[in-house]
């Protein structure tokens, strides 16, 4: 099943000079889900700091183990603002 995952940045606590350290280690942790097939898709979201991610997984439970490992949301500097299970869209299927 599939789920997006919507993140923002902490950025009432904490500062640019604050995330800069970890974003290597975020990038990352973000190519090995992605290598492993739990991460489909990574944006930058456009309107606040943040990202939005697209998980295959088996349940929600299953997402927020793997939004765990990234060092920003370890650190809180990172929340997790949605995490949406997504159903196939019936419109493209064949017609009756």
């Amino acid at each position: 099943m599939q789920f997006f995952a919507l993140l923002t940045r902490n950025t009432e606590k904490f500062s640019d000079s604050d995330f800069a350290p970890l974003l290597p280690g975020e990038a990352e942790q973000r190519r090995t889900l992605y290598a492993r097939g739990a991460v489909r898709q990574v944006w930058n979201r456009g309107d606040i700091p943040g990202s939005g991610m697209m998980f295959e997984a088996a349940d929600d439970k299953e997402v927020r183990g793997h939004l765990a490992t990234l060092p920003l949301v370890e650190a809180g500097m990172m929340d997790i603002a949605a995490i949406v299970p997504l159903n196939p869209y019936p419109g493209f299927g064949p017609k009756r």
